[in-house]
């Protein structure tokens, strides 16, 4: 198979040139002027940018939680992604109790092979871990699962202990892995729902009360107090408040390996949403939930010097209608997540490069470049450069769009940002230069997405 794609103006997180861009057997063979090639499929990208395929590592398909699941598969969840420009996502593969990392992983292959729409790797979620789970974890790490996520939150569901944490990042490091974590007071927010139900406080906007920004801020410091001990890279995901931000930065000012990601949702939507009227904020019934405007900002002031790294989706959508409704008389019972994997790009060059937040480059490194380094995907994912796959992303960066329920291609019967207007369109995809998006309209095959096993971690 040959692709040549011609007249782009090339972005990536380093580079800014005008270049046509041939790809061989899904691998990028030549970058420069005037290339030819008669037996290559050719796509003309005057007008627009070319960046790299986009990078989302934080999402939840197929994810059970209580009595139901995300409404995602790993086939709609990964074709809206293609839609919305990225090309390779890493999911979460959940270990039940009393259950091996290695059944979990392959659950997670089993939903994924054969029908997901990009490339895909996977962390696993460790919910215990004996010694005998982690004698398993040179064997993941051998076959590219080279991170691992815990949760400080949801005692008897998913979270772990401090000692658990420490002597799992031990593992980990150990043999080249790295530890990423929802970070959250689990316990002291537990009896904070408690009372508030207990008080008849049952309306969604309590899910966001119930969860003040300095109980994710302890868990942050926490955390890097331990990983510091354990000599541990740290990731943090969806960071959400100035508090926690602030302490990430301490820990990175003393010279720490601690990295972030933070999330569209925290970046350009706040806690106003929970006085929708009705039961409407249920939709925005996420964790951490969303915070006020001094939150956002001070996020896009970490985005911009780059405390941030990673901006993810934390794709974990539920319907309204007979998902989200569970939780009508109590917001502690609403599923929590929302729906984002397919408009990460345009809102963050929206908000971002025509905020003048930040620079295109910027805007790279933040949906492509830092994913793929952080988690073992770079160079072969994550920049435009000969010998890397062909993913490309051709982006018109004036094309004005509504973001609406009615027109995405998620599985999911709301959006977050019903009615936004944003300036900025993701126009053709191409994964390993086959093409699979063409304007606008996804027109490839479930099962073009290969999984892609990831290098350990050397940052």
């Amino acid at each position: 198979m040959r692709t040549l794609v011609t007249n782009g103006h090339i972005i990536t997180a380093v580079d800014d040139y005008y270049a046509d861009i041939r790809i061989i057997d899904g691998i990028i063979t030549d970058i420069g002027r005037g290339l030819n090639d008669p037996e290559a499929e050719v796509i003309d990208a005057a007008g627009r940018l070319v960046l790299p395929g986009g990078v989302d590592p934080h999402t939840h398909l197929e994810n059970p939680s209580g009595s139901t699941m995300t409404s995602d598969t790993f086939l709609t969840g990964s074709r809206a992604a293609a839609v919305g420009g990225t090309t390779t996502l890493i999911d979460f593969a959940k270990q039940n109790k009393g259950e091996t990392l290695h059944a979990a992983y392959d659950t997670w292959q089993d939903k994924a092979r054969h029908r997901t729409c990009i490339d895909y790797g996977f962390h696993i979620i460790v919910v215990e871990a004996d010694e005998a789970r982690l004698e398993e974890v040179p064997d993941l790490i051998a076959a590219g699962v080279t991170s691992v996520k815990m949760y400080m939150a949801y005692r008897g569901r998913m979270m772990v202990d401090d000692g658990t944490l420490f002597r799992t990042m031990l593992a980990f490091k150990a043999h080249g892995g790295l530890v990423a974590l929802h970070a959250e007071n689990g316990d002291v927010i537990d009896v904070l729902v408690r009372q508030a139900v207990a008080a008849g406080k049952i309306s969604p906007k309590y899910h966001a009360m119930t969860r003040p920004p300095i109980l994710e801020a302890e868990a942050v410091h926490r955390a890097i107090c331990i990983a510091e001990v354990a000599e541990s890279p740290v990731y943090f995901v969806h960071l959400s408040s100035r508090q926690a931000l602030e302490e990430l930065q301490r820990g990175r000012d003393r010279g720490l390996p601690v990295f972030a990601e933070t999330c569209p949702h925290y970046l350009v939507l706040d806690e106003s949403r929970y006085e929708a009227p009705g039961f409407e904020g249920a939709k925005y019934v996420l964790t951490p939930p969303l915070r006020s405007v001094e939150h956002q900002e001070a996020l896009w002031r970490g985005v911009r010097a780059g405390d941030i790294a990673v901006i993810s989706t934390d794709h974990c959508p539920f319907c309204f209608a007979g998902q989200k409704t569970l939780g009508q008389d109590d917001f502690s019972k609403i599923p929590n997540g929302g729906p984002g994997i397919e408009h990460r790009l345009a809102l963050i060059y929206n908000a971002g490069v025509h905020g003048g937040r930040i620079s295109p480059h910027q805007f790279v490194d933040l949906i492509a470049t830092q994913p793929a380094k952080i988690f073992g995907l770079f160079p072969r994912k994550g920049t435009l450069a000969v010998g890397s796959d062909g993913d490309l992303v051709i982006f018109d960066p004036d094309r004005p769009c509504t973001i609406s329920a009615s027109t995405h291609v998620m599985n999911v019967d709301y959006s977050m940002y019903e009615g936004m207007d944003v300036r900025g369109s993701v126009d053709e995809v191409l994964l390993r230069g086959k093409p699979i998006v063409r304007a606008r309209s996804y027109v490839g095959q479930p099962g073009d997405g290969q999984y892609i096993p990831r290098q350990r971690f050397r940052m």
